[in-house]
């Protein structure tokens, strides 16, 4: 994928949509609810409130990693396992909301984690 940070025409999201509150799904089960989400061409991301999976940690997947948005059971599937995500930049909205080298140090390691 070209574009870490755009969503997947695959992954069946429409623009606009609201995904706070949607479940999320890795690859091996269930890692939290969208806290956040922005659908901003070339920027587009959710912030996953890992709660009760990993307490108190919240990440940020950039749009690139969401593979299907099922609406109907407002769920989203990426494709990254636990570990992956575990081992991934932790976000903090008072510390990293709009900081581009946070951004960028997101974008190199769900990027270099490939599809």
């Amino acid at each position: 994928m070209s574009n870490i940070w755009g969503y997947n025409p695959a992954s069946q999201y429409t623009p606009g949509t609201t995904l706070t509150g949607y479940k999320v799904e890795a690859t091996d089960g269930h890692i939290g609810k969208v806290d956040d989400a922005t659908d901003e061409v070339g920027a587009a991301y959710i912030v996953v409130n890992c709660k009760p999976w990993l307490i108190g940690k919240h990440v940020m997947l950039p749009a690139g990693t969401i593979t299907r948005v099922d609406h109907d059971n407002e769920t989203i599937h990426v494709n990254r396992n636990k570990e992956q995500i575990k081992d991934g930049p932790e976000y903090d909205p008072d510390i990293h909301r709009g900081d581009a080298g946070y951004r960028d140090t997101v974008g190199k390691y769900y990027g270099s984690h490939g599809l």
